[in-house]
């Protein structure tokens, strides 16, 4: 007996993350591999723990976790032999992090290195180009709309993760510039 409709889409199609208990959540590998897994469709606790090859404890946790920061929710429920499974969901199709902080970063950058370590293809590139802000600008939008507009398979199909991420690079401070020399007599 179904409560709910059976995989509805996420309720937002972009949600913009900025709490700080939204940033804490993203802060830890396994719940950014559980974004990533709740990203196309819902799925039980149990289906999250063999997917992930994780104990269905710490799941929960971190599904809890998740559930309270807003980024994750319940979308169905079913009565099971006397008991009621539910069925989690992203909140949004697409999370964007206006202001990254380091720990929310380095935790999704942990989790697409799990993803990739587990990968049977990876094609990884890193580059560096100097851009104009305007050009910089135009980049990341054309980016984000090349994501945007991919064209999803049967679900029979393998799913394929995409990291976009465009930069500046940090220009180095004057604390890690080589000293001056004095002028020799």
């Amino acid at each position: 007996m179904r409560d709910q409709p059976s995989h509805p889409p996420p309720s937002e199609d972009v949600q913009e993350i900025g709490a700080p208990e939204q940033f804490a959540a993203l802060a830890h590998p396994l719940r950014q591999r559980l974004l990533f897994a709740l990203g196309h469709s819902p799925a039980t606790i149990s289906r999250l723990a063999a997917q992930l090859d994780a104990k269905k404890g710490n799941v929960a946790h971190h599904v809890k976790v998740l559930r309270e920061a807003g980024l994750v929710h319940v979308v169905e429920t079913r009565k099971v032999r006397g008991g009621t499974e539910q069925y989690y969901q992203r909140t949004a199709r697409r999370m964007v992090v206006a202001e990254p902080q380091a720990a929310g970063t380095a935790a999704m950058l942990a989790a697409v290195a799990q993803e990739l370590d587990r990968s049977p293809a990876e094609n990884l590139t890193l580059r560096h180009v100097r851009l104009s802000p305007a050009k910089a600008r135009e980049l990341g939008e054309t980016l984000a709309r090349l994501v945007d507009e991919a064209e999803e398979d049967a679900e029979d199909q393998p799913v394929h993760g995409v990291l976009v991420a465009l930069y500046q690079q940090a220009s180095p401070t004057s604390a890690q510039a080589p000293p001056a020399q004095a002028p020799s007599a």
